[in-house]
Protein backbone atom coordinates (compact mmCIF):
# COMPACT_ATOMS: atom_id res chain seq x y z
CA UNK A 1 0.00 0.00 0.00
CA UNK A 2 1.29 3.44 -0.94
CA UNK A 3 0.84 6.17 1.65
CA UNK A 4 -1.13 9.15 0.44
CA UNK A 5 0.31 12.62 0.91
CA UNK A 6 -2.00 15.54 1.48
CA UNK A 7 -0.81 18.95 0.41
CA UNK A 8 -2.08 22.14 2.01
CA UNK A 9 -2.92 25.53 0.58
CA UNK A 10 -1.46 28.68 2.08
CA UNK A 11 -4.96 29.56 3.31
CA UNK A 12 -5.27 26.20 5.13
CA UNK A 13 -1.78 26.62 6.57
CA UNK A 14 -2.60 30.08 7.92
CA UNK A 15 -5.85 28.74 9.42
CA UNK A 16 -3.84 26.04 11.24
CA UNK A 17 -1.64 28.77 12.71
CA UNK A 18 -4.68 30.90 13.67
CA UNK A 19 -6.34 27.87 15.32
CA UNK A 20 -3.19 27.04 17.30
CA UNK A 21 -2.65 23.71 15.52
CA UNK A 22 0.72 25.05 14.42
CA UNK A 23 2.33 27.42 16.89
CA UNK A 24 3.72 30.72 15.65
CA UNK A 25 7.03 29.77 17.25
CA UNK A 26 7.24 26.35 15.57
CA UNK A 27 10.02 26.14 13.04
CA UNK A 28 7.93 25.12 10.05
CA UNK A 29 7.17 26.58 6.63
CA UNK A 30 4.89 25.76 3.72
CA UNK A 31 6.76 24.73 0.57
CA UNK A 32 4.89 23.37 -2.46
CA UNK A 33 1.93 22.40 -0.28
CA UNK A 34 4.06 20.52 2.27
CA UNK A 35 4.57 21.63 5.85
CA UNK A 36 8.32 21.35 6.28
CA UNK A 37 10.08 21.27 9.65
CA UNK A 38 13.12 23.53 9.62
CA UNK A 39 16.39 22.60 11.30
CA UNK A 40 17.20 24.03 14.71
CA UNK A 41 19.27 27.16 14.39
CA UNK A 42 22.82 27.09 15.73
CA UNK A 43 24.91 30.12 16.71
CA UNK A 44 26.89 30.19 13.43
CA UNK A 45 23.70 30.23 11.35
CA UNK A 46 22.02 32.84 13.58
CA UNK A 47 25.10 35.06 13.69
CA UNK A 48 25.51 34.92 9.92
CA UNK A 49 21.89 35.99 9.44
CA UNK A 50 22.58 38.97 11.72
CA UNK A 51 25.74 39.87 9.74
CA UNK A 52 23.84 39.69 6.45
CA UNK A 53 20.89 41.69 7.81
CA UNK A 54 23.21 44.51 8.89
CA UNK A 55 24.91 44.61 5.48
CA UNK A 56 21.63 44.49 3.56
CA UNK A 57 19.98 47.22 5.64
CA UNK A 58 22.90 49.51 4.80
CA UNK A 59 22.77 48.53 1.12
CA UNK A 60 19.05 49.01 0.62
CA UNK A 61 18.19 51.82 3.05
CA UNK A 62 14.83 53.62 3.13
CA UNK A 63 12.08 52.33 0.88
CA UNK A 64 12.90 48.69 1.62
CA UNK A 65 12.43 46.36 4.58
CA UNK A 66 14.89 43.61 5.42
CA UNK A 67 12.67 40.88 6.90
CA UNK A 68 14.42 38.25 9.00
CA UNK A 69 12.82 34.79 9.08
CA UNK A 70 9.32 36.09 8.40
CA UNK A 71 6.72 34.55 6.08
CA UNK A 72 6.68 35.41 2.40
CA UNK A 73 3.33 34.52 0.79
CA UNK A 74 4.64 33.58 -2.66
CA UNK A 75 1.88 31.33 -3.95
CA UNK A 76 -1.34 29.49 -3.20
CA UNK A 77 0.62 26.57 -1.69
CA UNK A 78 3.76 28.29 -0.43
CA UNK A 79 4.63 30.46 2.52
CA UNK A 80 8.33 29.98 3.17
CA UNK A 81 10.21 31.83 5.90
CA UNK A 82 13.48 32.77 4.23
CA UNK A 83 16.38 33.76 6.43
CA UNK A 84 16.24 37.20 4.81
CA UNK A 85 13.83 38.75 2.34
CA UNK A 86 14.24 42.30 1.07
CA UNK A 87 10.83 43.70 0.20
CA UNK A 88 9.76 47.06 -1.15
CA UNK A 89 8.21 49.49 1.28
CA UNK A 90 8.46 50.07 4.99
CA UNK A 91 7.39 47.72 7.79
CA UNK A 92 4.02 49.46 8.22
CA UNK A 93 3.07 48.52 4.67
CA UNK A 94 3.07 44.82 5.63
CA UNK A 95 1.04 44.90 8.85
CA UNK A 96 -2.14 43.72 7.08
CA UNK A 97 -0.59 40.68 5.39
CA UNK A 98 2.66 39.03 4.50
CA UNK A 99 4.39 40.36 1.37
CA UNK A 100 3.87 38.39 -1.82
CA UNK A 101 7.20 39.16 -3.42
CA UNK A 102 10.72 40.32 -2.69
CA UNK A 103 13.51 41.97 -4.65
CA UNK A 104 16.03 39.59 -3.06
CA UNK A 105 15.82 36.46 -0.91
CA UNK A 106 18.81 35.16 1.05
CA UNK A 107 19.19 31.77 2.71
CA UNK A 108 22.11 30.97 5.01
CA UNK A 109 23.02 27.33 4.46
CA UNK A 110 25.21 24.69 6.00
CA UNK A 111 23.21 21.52 6.72
CA UNK A 112 20.33 22.83 4.55
CA UNK A 113 22.51 23.52 1.47
CA UNK A 114 20.99 20.81 -0.78
CA UNK A 115 17.45 21.81 0.20
CA UNK A 116 18.19 25.51 -0.40
CA UNK A 117 19.74 24.76 -3.81
CA UNK A 118 16.86 22.46 -4.77
CA UNK A 119 13.34 22.88 -3.41
CA UNK A 120 13.86 26.42 -2.13
CA UNK A 121 15.53 27.66 -5.34
CA UNK A 122 12.72 26.20 -7.49
CA UNK A 123 10.10 27.73 -5.18
CA UNK A 124 11.63 31.21 -5.33
CA UNK A 125 12.17 30.98 -9.10
CA UNK A 126 8.54 29.89 -9.70
CA UNK A 127 7.44 32.84 -7.54
CA UNK A 128 9.42 35.19 -9.81
CA UNK A 129 11.88 36.33 -7.12
CA UNK A 130 14.43 38.05 -9.38
CA UNK A 131 17.48 37.34 -7.25
CA UNK A 132 18.29 34.58 -4.76
CA UNK A 133 21.47 34.32 -2.72
CA UNK A 134 22.69 31.35 -0.73
CA UNK A 135 25.32 32.26 1.86
CA UNK A 136 27.09 28.91 1.69
CA UNK A 137 28.81 28.35 5.04
CA UNK A 138 30.12 24.93 3.99
CA UNK A 139 32.25 26.28 1.12
CA UNK A 140 32.58 29.89 2.42
CA UNK A 141 31.08 31.62 -0.60
CA UNK A 142 27.86 33.20 -1.86
CA UNK A 143 25.84 31.57 -4.64
CA UNK A 144 23.86 34.13 -6.65
CA UNK A 145 20.92 32.89 -8.74
CA UNK A 146 19.32 35.16 -11.35
CA UNK A 147 16.73 35.10 -14.12
CA UNK A 148 13.88 33.02 -12.65
CA UNK A 149 11.73 30.70 -14.77
CA UNK A 150 8.98 28.28 -13.73
CA UNK A 151 11.61 25.48 -13.79
CA UNK A 152 14.31 27.31 -11.80
CA UNK A 153 16.93 29.99 -12.18
CA UNK A 154 18.72 30.28 -15.52
CA UNK A 155 21.99 31.50 -14.06
CA UNK A 156 23.91 30.80 -10.86
CA UNK A 157 27.34 32.17 -10.07
CA UNK A 158 29.54 31.39 -7.08
CA UNK A 159 31.36 34.34 -5.54
CA UNK A 160 34.32 33.79 -3.23
CA UNK A 161 35.42 36.04 -0.34
CA UNK A 162 37.79 38.10 -2.54
CA UNK A 163 34.86 39.15 -4.80
CA UNK A 164 32.31 41.92 -4.46
CA UNK A 165 28.55 41.54 -4.68
CA UNK A 166 25.84 44.06 -5.54
CA UNK A 167 22.11 43.33 -5.57
CA UNK A 168 20.40 43.90 -8.93
CA UNK A 169 18.10 46.45 -7.31
CA UNK A 170 21.15 48.37 -6.00
CA UNK A 171 23.91 47.84 -8.60
CA UNK A 172 25.79 50.90 -7.30
CA UNK A 173 26.06 49.42 -3.78
CA UNK A 174 28.65 46.65 -3.95
CA UNK A 175 30.07 45.06 -0.80
CA UNK A 176 32.78 42.46 -0.28
CA UNK A 177 31.45 38.90 -0.22
CA UNK A 178 33.55 38.45 2.93
CA UNK A 179 31.22 40.92 4.70
CA UNK A 180 28.42 38.33 4.43
CA UNK A 181 30.51 35.47 5.79
CA UNK A 182 31.43 34.81 9.44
Amino acid sequence: MVAAVRNFSRQEYEKMIDAGILGEDEHVELVAGRIVQMSPEGPLHAGTIDLCADVLRRLFGPGYTVRVQHPLAVGPDAEPEPDLAIVSGGPREHLGGHPHDAVLVVEVAESSLDYDRGDKARLYARAGIPEYWIVNLRDRLVEVSLDPTPEGYRQTVRLEPGSEIAPRDRPDAAVPVAALLP
